[in-house]
């Protein structure tokens, strides 16, 4: 438990950095006179490094692992937001996001590996544990771009490198573990047998899965990136009231990513990845046409419901290919950044070009992808 409560610990630091950034977009866009389209494109780039790299890293430390990597990477996230905090054009924000984005992708991989040799067999909640530091850290970082950036300067953005030290710190400590048990725990875990499925219907099972996530972070991405937005533009709310807002949604995420797991856990994983998918539809479907009031529970619902999957949907994964746990985290965590900043890359420019609020009536619909959670097969050894 004290390993997985420290990788969930510097999750929450790594992604309240990382929440940072879209949090301070109306400060920078300010600043440097940026359209919708390059605050998109910085998105673009964060999320871009930070999921490219990420089934490469996961594949590479399946084969041969490396426990120090974890500290080593976040030193590239210490980088990326000291340049942040001084960048000067549009050209460095985009290269303080990219050195961001990359010390993400070899912190996911191998955290998430760490956080399943930690769990002593109970995997669904020890990746809701891990998630859900990563989904408070997610929530707390517009609260504290509030606090100590907004309406502040560029330049208070250095405070962000104490946490980011702290992250490095701790993450010795879990390398030191990590790299003392990791050949008794892998042995251990390497007898986990697999679903006993065919290698197509696996190939098959991760596409309808890589699918489901594409949904998820399409549509997650036009909230988190351009909410702050829409609640200014549509009812008219100051930057820091649209930050509470904001606040609100990301803590209803949090929530539902810690239920997400333990449920997967007792009455299965498919069961849980169709209803949080599926069963935010309606809510979003309504959320475009209410009141500030409504809008704030209409989001807090959705976070709740939708969030629940991705711990889901991960462990799910790593059951059908059980000596791939690293490349398979990589490739989801991967996937999800990727999706997301392709996703708010498009908004930004549909954004541009017909208004924020019809953004988000055409992604409304994205959730009913959740129907394909139907295709899912039923795992042999797990309840379905």
């Amino acid at each position: 438990m004290q390993i997985l409560f420290s990788v969930a610990f510097v999750h929450l630091l790594n992604d309240c950095v990382q929440a940072v950034l879209p949090a301070i977009y109306p400060l920078l866009k300010d600043e440097f006179a940026l359209s919708f389209t390059q605050i998109g494109l910085i998105t673009l780039t964060f999320q871009c490094t930070a999921s490219l790299l990420q089934p490469w890293i996961g594949l590479h430390t399946d084969r041969r692992p490396i426990p120090f990597l974890l500290p080593a990477g976040m030193c590239v996230t210490l980088g990326g937001v000291a340049l942040l905090a001084t960048a000067g054009s549009f050209a460095m924000l985009l290269l303080a996001a990219g050195l961001i984005g990359i010390g993400s992708s070899t912190f996911h991989p191998e955290a998430s590996r760490v956080a399943r040799l930690a769990s002593g067999g109970r995997f669904g909640f020890a990746q809701s544990l891990f998630q859900v530091g990563g989904n408070l850290g997610s929530a707390f970082g517009p609260l504290l771009a509030a606090a100590i950036i907004v309406g502040q300067g560029q330049g208070r953005i250095a405070w962000l490198m104490l946490l980011v030290l702290l992250a490095v710190a701790v993450l010795v400590g879990v390398s030191r573990w990590y790299a003392g048990h990791l050949r008794t725990v892998t042995r251990r875990l390497a007898v986990h047998a697999g679903p006993g499925l065919s290698r197509g219907r696996v190939i098959w099972a991760l596409t309808v899965l890589a699918l489901l996530v594409f949904s998820k972070y399409i549509y997650m991405a036009s909230l988190s990136s351009y909410y702050t937005f829409y609640l200014i533009e549509r009812f008219h709310v100051s930057v820091e009231a649209a930050q509470m807002y904001l606040f609100l949604f990301l803590a209803a995420v949090a929530a539902g990513t810690f239920a997400g797991g333990p449920i997967g856990d007792r009455i299965g994983r498919k069961r849980v990845i169709w209803f949080s998918i599926l069963g935010a539809a309606p809510f979003a479907l309504a959320l475009p046409y209410a009141s500030l009031f409504w809008t704030a529970v209409l989001s807090v619902v959705i976070g709740l419901v939708m969030s629940s999957a991705f711990s889901a949907i991960v462990v799910f994964a790593q059951e059908l290919v059980p000596d791939k746990v690293g490349m398979i985290a990589g490739l989801f965590f991967g996937l999800m950044f990727g999706i997301s900043g392709i996703g708010a890359a498009v908004m930004g420019a549909v954004a541009d070009t017909n208004g924020i609020e019809y953004v988000y009536r055409i992604a409304s619909f994205l959730p009913l992808l959740g129907i394909l959670a139907v295709l899912l097969p039923r795992m042999p050894s797990q309840r379905t």
